[in-house]
């Protein structure tokens, strides 16, 4: 979730949230109307999905400022095991349950609450994928990231999404993490990392 909104285009209408691929491919599924709510966009998350190819199949993945749920739901209709979204907003984690219920999405779990007060705890799973699309007023990438770490939520070479205001300065990442994939689409930065 985030205060800067991005344009929609003719296949992503407003209050229409596209699934791009995968068993769910092309359901239209609602957006909440809710001041700030960001959906990465289909252009994007079919980049994002293609750099990841199998690497998504089978994993569980962490839905961080969740949002839509416009990536973790694109990563369960394309086959990851499981997928937790950490989302603060009532209007949003409605959102979430309403398009849970409708796709009869299993293995989830929606975590109503502040990403940054998650990731504080000392971790109960590790996570395969985690996607990072915080407002873009918040600098906390790179906190996110040594919060990841630190505290015990990833796997063995997990994958990292980050997304971000393109005028915004990359997070300076742990050590031992490498870009894989990075690119730009409007007025965003997007990029995949991964420990090493």
């Amino acid at each position: 979730m985030t205060k800067r909104k991005r344009p929609t285009n003719s296949k992503s209408r407003p209050g229409r949230l596209r699934i791009v691929a995968g068993k769910w491919r092309s359901r239209l599924l609602p957006v909440v109307d809710h001041e700030g709510l960001r959906p990465t966009s289909e252009r994007i998350r079919e980049t994002l999905f293609n750099w990841l190819a199998n690497d998504v199949v089978g994993k569980h993945c962490l839905d961080l400022f969740a949002g839509t749920g416009a990536l973790g739901f694109e990563a369960l209709s394309r086959g990851a095991r499981s997928a937790t979204f950490v989302e603060k907003s009532s209007e949003a984690v409605d959102g979430l349950k309403t398009i849970a219920r409708q796709l009869e999405a299993a293995n989830i779990c929606i975590e109503p609450g502040d990403a940054m007060d998650f990731l504080n705890k000392s971790a109960t799973t590790r996570f395969d994928v985690v996607f990072l699309d915080p407002p873009f007023a918040l600098p906390v990438l790179e906190q996110c990231c040594e919060l990841l770490q630190s505290n015990g939520w990833l796997t063995d070479e997990a994958f990292v999404y980050l997304e971000q205001d393109k005028n915004q300065a990359p997070p300076q990442l742990p050590d031992g993490w490498r870009v894989e994939k990075e690119k730009y689409a409007g007025n965003v930065r997007y990029a995949l990392v991964r420990q090493s």
